[in-house]
This record gives C-alpha cells, sequence and structure tokens, in this order.
C-alpha cells in the first residue's frame, strides 16, 4: 500500500507542506492513543470550565487541544493557528508559511459512551505581512484552504484528506505508526437514500428545510417516490465519514431560536474542511444561500448553517428555498 508521503508528493503538494501535515497527524496520533486509552488513563468527562463557545469542555477537548498546539507550535512551519477551544488565535512562529485551524475534538459529547470523534483541520497560507497573533490573517474565504482533513478515531483511525488533487483515505497502520493510502480519488455518489440531520430542532428550522425533511420522511407514498432512511451520529467526522463512503446528505441548518447565531458549525474549523473534502470527491456543500467555501469569515468563531453531501441531493434541498 502507497504511504502518505508518497501519495502528497504525486499530489504536487510542496515539500514544506508535507512536512507540515506529517507534524499535525503525529499529534493526531497521539490524540488517538489517548482516546484508546479511555478510562484506564482517566480522560473521560467533564471539565467544571466553557470553552470560547459557551459550551462545557471535556478532558479531551483540553487535552487534545493542548497537543496540537504544542507540536504545532514547536514545528516552525506554522505562523499562527486558531482552534475552536481558544479564546483567540495562537502566534507561532514569525516566520512560518502556514495557518492551521482546527477542531481538536469534533463529537466530544461521545467520548463517555465510546462512539465516534475525530479532529478536523485546515491550513492556508499565512499572510507574510501581518503579525502572528492577528487573527485578520484567518479571515480569508475557504477557497484559499490549501489542505484539509480529518482524522477518525473508530475501530480503526482513519485519515480523509485533500491537497487540492481529489480527497483519499488512508489508514493508521499501528504495527509502524504510519497512515497508508486505502482508497485514492473518493466519489461521493451524486445520488442517494440516506440524510443526517438532527430532527428534534425540526420545529425550530425554516419552513424550506421542514418541507425538504417532511418530504422525505413521506417516502415513496410522497413527492421524492423512494424511502429514505436517517443517520444520526451525533459527529460532524462520523458523518461526512459516511457520505464519503458511500453518499448522503448532512444538514445542520439555520435555527430561528438565536438569529445572531445562524447555525451551530463553525466556519473555520468545521464547515470549510469539511467542504474541501467533499467538493474534492464530488460534492456540494452550500449554507443554503451560497456555496460554504466562498463565505467571507468576518471573525474567527463564526457559525454558519451548513447542506453539504451528495451533489443533486444538495441541489434537490436547495430547490425549497428557491
Amino acid at each position: 500500500m502507497k504511504r502518505l508521503n508518497s501519495q502528497l508528493q504525486e499530489d504536487g503538494a510542496p515539500m514544506e507542506l508535507i512536512l507540515l501535515i506529517r507534524t499535525l497527524l503525529a499529534g493526531c496520533k497521539e490524540i488517538s492513543f489517548r482516546v484508546s486509552q479511555g478510562a484506564l488513563a482517566g480522560v473521560l468527562g467533564s471539565l467544571l470550565s466553557e470553552n470560547v463557545q459557551g459550551e462545557t469542555q471535556k478532558k479531551l477537548d483540553v487535552i487534545s487541544n493542548q497537543i496540537l498546539k504544542d507540536i504545532l507550535k514547536e514545528s516552525g512551519y506554522v505562523k499562527a493557528i486558531s482552534s475552536e477551544e481558544e479564546d483567540d488565535v495562537v502566534g507561532c512562529h514569525p516566520e512560518g508559511k502556514y495557518l492551521v485551524s482546527f477542531d481538536p475534538l469534533d463529537g466530544s459529547s461521545n467520548t463517555d459512551i465510546n462512539s465516534l470523534i475525530g479532529t478536523i483541520f485546515s491550513i492556508t497560507h499565512a499572510p507574510q505581512w501581518m503579525e502572528p497573533d492577528d487573527p485578520s490573517a484567518f479571515l480569508q474565504p475557504g477557497t484559499q484552504i490549501v489542505a484539509a482533513g480529518y482524522v477518525l478515531y473508530g475501530p480503526s483511525t482513519m485519515l480523509a484528506m485533500s491537497t487540492g488533487r481529489g480527497t483519499h483515505l488512508y489508514t493508521l497502520d499501528k504495527t509502524h505508526g504510519g497512515f497508508l493510502l486505502t482508497k485514492a480519488n473518493v466519489t461521493v455518489p451524486d445520488q442517494t437514500k440516506e440524510f443526517s440531520i438532527n430532527s428534534s430542532n425540526q420545529r425550530h428550522w425554516e419552513q424550506p428545510m421542514q418541507d425538504y425533511i417532511n418530504d422525505l420522511l413521506a417516502g415513496d407514498e410522497g413527492p421524492r417516490g423512494k424511502n429514505f432512511n436517517m443517520r444520526w451520529v451525533g459527529a460532524m467526522v462520523g458523518d461526512i465519514h459516511r457520505i464519503l463512503s458511500r453518499g448522503g446528505i448532512f444538514a445542520y441548518p439555520f435555527d430561528k431560536r438565536n438569529p445572531k447565531i445562524p447555525g451551530k458549525l463553525r466556519l473555520l474549523y468545521e464547515a470549510n474542511p469539511m467542504s474541501f473534502l467533499i467538493e474534492q470527491a464530488g460534492g456540494a456543500a452550500t449554507t443554503g444561500e451560497r456555496r460554504i467555501l466562498e463565505v467571507m469569515p468576518h471573525e474567527i468563531h463564526q457559525r454558519v448553517p451548513v447542506i453539504m453531501g451528495s451533489k443533486e441531493e444538495v441541489e434537490t434541498c436547495m430547490t425549497y428555498y428557491e
């Protein structure tokens, strides 16, 4: 099987980017080990603190964030990082060429039930004229991403990643500690019969999304003329991995409860990297109004509505908004 380095070189990634990715993944391998230890290492459960999002932090949130922050700061390749668990950007190396944004442990509420969790990341070029602690350096649309991916800590530890030349899946071979290519150039099927959404929030959605989901639930007796299955993991990494593996549509739509917060998912840490992967695999990703990768961020913790997955199904969903 092909090693990660070989595939990155084949895809034309510059050496400094390859070294940065390897550094980042070394941190993810450490997180994978900590996750696998679970209760044996005393890393499960919550802390009394909240992150900048107002969410109760899990022990593994803090541990994962610290692992990635430390290893990236020491690498020399990174000018600054932004993390879902940090209030502000973290300056690293003044001469670093890249910016890294990440959700250190997506789906951390699943840690205590031994379910799917993962790390999501994206890498962009660092504006060299900006100071390392300047948050405006991160206010770039997702079209500027040079690499993005996630590491899924499941029965096997898997990496989905793209440097702009297709999305590839890798599996961590724990016998030698490296990621091996297990599926190249993943293609998301255009059509699907699966959807992923937290339906307990249905009463808070805008009418177009309510109408769309109602038509899916009507099955072959409804206007869609076919039966759909709902799948919901409670961790974006798990739901998007399923879509990359066999198709589907994932949505965390606009929620009317707080108009000042248009969505639950963060643009920099979740929506942009996942949109990059989905589009590179032939799928589509939108806020319901525009392509996610074209959204210009106005602050690092910005949230957006998310609808992504099989291209034809996303386009069908959008007709309800028209």
